[in-house]
C-alpha cells in the first residue's frame, strides 16, 4: 500500500525553470504560510516569520533586487525570515528551525499543485541581497530575510537531480552496516 505523503516526499523536487504567470490564490498562499508555522522549532521560540509577496508591483521591484535574477517569471514568492533568539543552554535553533519550515512549505506547495526551489545562498552572499529584499519588505532590522520560494505553475516538467542510491546513504545499526533495502 503506498502512503500518499511519502510519495509526495519522494516526487518533490526543486524547479528553476520558468513560471506560468497565472496568480496564486491567496486561500494557497496562507495555506503554504500555515505550513510552514506549523513547523517544529527548537525550544519552541518560534524564531521564523513570513511574508508572501502577489503583488505584481511589488514582486518586480523585489525581482530587480536580485542580481543575477534566480526567478523572474514566478508570480508568488514568500521570503523566510529569521531572527536569532537563544535558547537551551544558550544555543540558538533559528537555522533548524527556518530549515524546518522551509521544507514544510516546499511539500505544501507541491502538495497545492505548484513548483519551487530553496534559494537562501544567493540572496545571504556577501553583496548581501537579503538587505535590499528586507528594505523592501518592510522587515524589521532584527530579522534577517534568509530564503526566497518562488510558487507557482511550472511551464517545463520538473526535472529531478540524479541522487545517489539509497544503499551509499543509508543504514541499519552502523554506518555502512546492514542494508536499509
Amino acid at each position: 500500500m503506498e502512503n500518499a505523503m511519502l510519495t509526495l516526499i519522494q516526487s518533490r523536487t526543486s524547479y528553476r525553470g520558468p513560471y506560468a504567470s497565472t496568480p496564486v490564490p491567496r486561500a494557497d498562499l496562507a495555506a503554504i504560510l500555515a505550513a510552514g508555522l506549523s513547523a517544529p522549532s527548537g525550544c519552541n521560540k518560534q524564531t521564523v516569520s513570513l511574508v508572501a509577496a502577489n503583488d505584481p508591483a511589488l514582486l518586480t521591484k523585489l525581482k530587480a533586487a536580485i542580481d543575477p535574477p534566480i526567478f523572474p517569471t514566478a508570480p508568488a514568492v514568500i521570503f523566510v525570515l529569521s531572527r536569532p533568539v537563544n535558547a537551551y543552554r544558550d544555543k540558538c535553533f533559528a537555522v533548524q528551525d527556518y530549515a524546518a519550515a522551509i521544507e514544510n512549505m516546499l511539500l505544501a506547495i507541491r502538495a497545492l499543485g505548484y513548483e519551487s526551489c530553496w534559494y537562501e545562498g544567493h540572496i545571504t552572499d556577501d553583496d548581501r541581497i537579503d538587505l535590499k529584499l528586507a528594505a523592501l519588505l518592510g522587515v524589521p532590522k532584527e530579522y534577517r530575510v534568509v530564503c526566497a520560494l518562488p510558487v507557482g505553475k511550472a511551464l517545463e516538467p520538473p526535472r529531478p537531480a540524479p541522487k545517489k542510491p539509497y544503499a551509499e546513504r543509508a543504514w541499519f545499526n552502523a554506518f555502512d552496516g546492514e542494508e536499509a533495502f
